[in-house]
This record gives structure tokens, C-alpha cells and sequence, in this order.
């Protein structure tokens, strides 16, 4: 028998899981949602311990503890300034950590992309925010088909340009949305700065696109937009929140903002910025009943790399904290020679786009290779130097050797290019017993 007889025949059909295709009618995964839930349930039962065979390496696990503290975190922080959240939901791509966030308090999700959003409303999200310009007439179709056959679903993307205008503007027309109750497909006019992400450069910009979403069918301003994450500091994010506020009281002057108007910003690293320039009260002096979103990310796992130096509790100490929640365990594959380890992880197993792994924690195997009874220790000192597909380089400290099949814990940096190398990724109590599993949607 051949080889290719021998081998069964695998057979995926297309569903709104896959990225780059679209097929919203799909049944996909969700079909079998029942099973796999039971299955899961089955799993967990047994209370499988990440060291006693439950998992192979290297293997990402998130820690619960530090998981349920950064949610509560910033759900604290939103709440005590007076702002809605909408978290960012492109980090994990897992909707059992949004219907987590929702749970804590969040009044939504923000995606990136039509396919995000297409998982996002699969899952049962009912308020999401778009935070790009959509210009796909396959995707706004569809969204706007939503918008027409859903009154409960409160959606809204970004607006930059007139091109963005006339193709958001005609799947509105097309599905009745200009003389329904929503009065037009819902945008946000996105406001940018020289040299950054999206969004219209200057003030008389941002008044002549909302002029012109004021004058064309299908489309409507349901407020303004912004992302300061690309800003060098403080001062840099004060003064363009500074232009973001004055856009807002000019189009308001006007009367081209809904009494209930969308002010919307916040990545990770400034969101203490949004809670002290872009407050309430000065939104709710301007239109009565405006809402301030804010949209952050990359907290909910937080890292032990780059998001360590630029989180802005740093500057707000008394406000909160978080905690690395991702951990990625690899085994020691070699010990060549002294103050060298290598390990199996490389770089499909770990982000290295704002800093490599960070070594933490050191689980030594017993004589036999067992590790199910092994004490686990700090590593200090340790480094990681390069990274391979599969293996990673870890310089050792003086007087620390470690043999193979040892495993070594690391830290990741920027969670964003963390979750999408996983498809299922294991949650672990403080005692290392797997409760849960989250399942990514990249």
C-alpha cells in the first residue's frame, strides 16, 4: 500500500473561522459548539495537571490569577473614571476572554477587521467597534445586512476619507439603513496626527468629511475617534488630545454629532491619559448624553517585556497593577556547553517583534526525566540570546546549570503577537491544575 493511500483524507470546509476567507453562512466550528463544550467539561474534570502529561512542549499557558486580576483592573479603572470599555479584543482573538471582560463590566469589544468582527458577532457580541476604515464592499454588505436585521446589534466603524465615505455610504443605501431608525450606516470620523496610524491630519479635514457624511444618504456620524498609542509621550498624547477635544466641540457647534456621541481612544500604554484629557464630564458639557469608550488591549495578559516599562499605571501606581499572565514552557533540549542552554522554543512558538523571551522560572527533572514532582525556582540572571523556528538560545548565569529535560518558563513581550501562534491554550491555577482552555480565533 502506498504511502498516500495509507494516509486518511483530510477535508476542512470553509467557515467564518478562516482568516482571508469569507463565508459568514458557513456553519464552522460553532456547529459543534455542544460537543466540544461537553468534551472540554470531560477534560477538566479530571483536573490535569500541566507537569503530570497533560501537555507537550513547549506549550503557552495563561495563569488565572494574574488573567482574572488584570481584568478587574482595568474594569476598576474604567469605572472610576465615568468610562465605557470596549477592549481590544484583537489581542486574544478568543471569545471566552471577551464574554470574561463583558462579564467584569466591558460594554463591548474593539476589532480590526471585518474577520475579527465576523468572529466577534458569531460569538454572540452584541456591541463591537470597528477601529479601521472598512473599504471592502464584500464585508460592508454583510455588515450592513447585519445592522438592518439586527436592532440589537450597536456597531461602528472608522471613516478617514471620501472613498471611505462613498463605499460605506452605499451598502447603507443598499440595505434601507438611510430611512430606517438607525438613520445610516454608523461611523466614527477618525482623527490621526503627521506621521502617524490613520485618521485625518487636521482640524479642517475632520470638519469637511464630517460635512460630508452630514450630506450623503446611507452614512451617519455617530462621533470621533482616536488612537494615541503611537505618540513618543505624555506631553505629545496631552496635545493631541487637546485637537481631539476641539474637534469634538466644533462638530458638536455645528450640530453634525448625535446628542449621544461616541468619543473613543486608548491603547494600553496611555489609557490613563484618556480617563484625565478626554473625561466625562467635558464630553457630557459638550453633548448631554456623549460617551467616552476607551479601547485598550494588550492589558489583559499584560507581559514581562516591553508592556513592563510602558504600562500607564506606572505613572498611577495607586490606581492598580498587572501581572504577566502568559507564561510559555519549553524543555531544555541540550546543554552543550557551560552557560549555554537550548531550549525548544523558537519563533513560531514565541513573539519576538519588541523583545525576546524573558527566562523565569526553572523546573528541574527528577533522574528519571519526571517532572510531575519537581520544585519549581526563580531563574535569575538567565537571557535569551536568538531565536530559531524551534530552538531557543538561553545564556545561563555563573554557577547555574540546568541538563536536558529540564523545562525553563519565560515571559513573552507584546501580547499581540503572542495569542495568534497559539490555537488552544491552557489555564492554569496556582497550583498548576489546568482549568480551563482558550481556544483563538486568528
Amino acid at each position: 500500500m502506498s504511502a498516500a493511500a495509507a494516509a486518511p483524507e483530510v477535508v476542512v470546509a470553509p467557515s467564518w473561522r478562516d482568516k482571508g476567507i469569507w463565508a459568514p453562512a458557513a456553519p464552522g466550528p460553532a456547529s459543534a459548539a455542544g460537543e466540544e463544550r461537553e468534551a472540554l467539561a470531560g477534560y477538566l474534570a479530571e483536573r490535569p495537571s500541566l507537569f503530570g502529561g497533560s501537555c507537550s512542549w513547549p506549550v503557552m499557558v495563561l495563569r488565572e490569577d494574574a488573567l482574572e486580576h488584570n481584568i478587574r483592573a482595568l474594569a476598576a479603572f474604567a469605572t472610576r473614571h465615568g468610562l465605557l470599555f470596549a477592549p481590544h479584543g484583537k489581542t486574544t482573538m478568543a471569545p471566552q476572554l471577551w464574554r470574561r471582560q463583558i462579564d467584569a463590566g466591558a460594554w463591548g469589544i474593539t476589532v480590526a477587521t471585518p474577520a475579527q468582527l465576523l468572529v466577534a458577532r458569531r460569538s454572540g457580541v452584541a456591541r463591537v467597534i470597528l477601529a479601521n476604515e472598512v473599504l471592502d464592499g464584500t464585508a460592508l454588505d454583510w455588515i450592513a445586512a447585519e445592522l438592518a436585521a439586527d436592532p440589537a446589534f450597536e456597531f461602528a466603524c472608522f471613516v478617514d476619507s471620501a472613498a471611505g465615505v462613498r463605499a460605506i455610504a452605499a451598502a447603507g443605501e443598499k440595505h434601507g439603513l438611510a430611512s430606517g431608525a438607525r438613520g445610516g450606516f454608523p461611523v466614527l470620523l477618525d482623527v490621526g496626527f503627521p506621521g502617524g496610524r490613520t485618521g485625518v491630519r487636521s482640524h479642517a479635514e475632520a470638519r469637511a468629511l464630517a460635512d460630508l457624511v452630514s450630506a450623503t444618504p446611507g452614512i451617519r456620524l455617530l462621533g470621533v475617534s482616536s488612537y494615541e498609542g503611537g505618540l513618543p509621550g505624555v506631553e505629545a498624547v496631552r496635545g493631541y488630545f487637546a485637537g481631539v477635544r476641539a474637534i469634538v466641540e466644533e462638530l458638536a457647534a455645528a450640530e453634525l454629532l448625535p446628542p449621544d456621541a461616541i468619543v473613543t481612544a486608548g491603547g494600553s500604554a496611555y489609557f490613563d491619559q484618556v480617563g484625565t484629557e478626554l473625561t466625562v464630564e467635558w464630553a457630557r458639557s459638550v453633548l448631554p448624553d456623549a460617551r467616552v469608550i476607551l479601547r485598550s488591549g494588550a492589558y489583559i495578559s499584560h507581559d514581562d517585556g516591553v508592556y513592563v516599562g510602558k504600562t500607564a499605571f506606572n505613572r498611577i501606581p495607586a490606581e492598580g497593577s498587572l501581572n504577566g499572565a502568559l507564561q510559555l514552557w519549553a524543555q531544555v533540549l541540550s546543554a552543550p556547553e557551560a552557560g549555554l542552554a537550548l531550549v525548544g522554543m523558537g519563533k513560531r512558538d514565541a513573539p519576538i517583534d519588541s523583545g525576546l523571551p524573558v527566562p523565569l522560572l526553572l523546573r528541574r527533572a527528577d533522574a528519571a526525566g519526571d517532572l510531575s514532582s519537581a520544585r519549581t525556582e526563580v531563574l535569575e540572571g538567565a537571557n535569551v540570546t536568538t531565536l530559531d523556528d524551534h530552538h531557543g538560545y538561553v545564556a545561563l548565569p555563573d554557577g547555574v546549570t540546568v541538563v536536558p529535560g529540564d523545562l525553563i518558563a519565560f515571559g513573552i513581550s507584546h501580547p499581540c503577537t503572542a495569542f495568534d501562534r497559539w490555537s488552544n491554550i491552557p489555564v492554569v491555577d496556582a497550583d498548576d491544575t489546568i482549568v480551563d482552555v482558550v481556544r483563538t480565533y486568528f
